[in-house]
């Protein structure tokens, strides 16, 4: 069985981050959705759980950042093509997150970044399969 990844983050309104990573394009998987949390699919083994905080502080005893003050992780995912990043970040700023920064240009590998609704930062990045080019 291949590893899976399941990154939690919390989250002030499950309703509206669902409804909002779905104008995204993403499928949420209803096995692992309930009224506490929403199970993102990225691919088969990588999921985001948008979790209620109330819910979330359940699991640790240190206090939940408040993602719109610090950043507490970087959510990088890779996409198909450039056009796919741009497209999945128009349609981000369209349904209410935030410009991040410019975007990141280096020939072989293009990213644009937003802040989510919950101030979670979130990079698409596109990759050339090719890599870098050789020195």
């Amino acid at each position: 069985m291949a590893t899976q990844i399941f990154v939690n983050l919390p989250v002030k309104d499950l309703s509206k981050s669902i409804t909002f990573f779905e104008g995204l394009g993403y499928s949420f998987n209803l096995q692992f959705t309930n009224e506490m949390a929403g199970c993102m699919v990225v691919s088969d083994t990588i999921y985001f759980m948008m979790v209620t905080e109330g819910f979330f502080q359940q699991f640790t005893n240190k206090p939940i950042a408040d993602a719109t003050k610090t950043t507490e992780v970087l959510n990088c995912v890779s996409v198909e093509s450039r056009e796919k990043a741009d497209e999945i970040y128009e349609n981000a700023i369209a349904g209410g997150a935030s410009p991040s920064k410019e975007p990141t240009e280096y020939g072989w590998m293009y990213g644009r970044s937003f802040v989510d609704l919950d101030g979670h930062q979130w990079e698409m990045m596109w990759i050339d399969p090719a890599g870098p080019p050789s020195a």
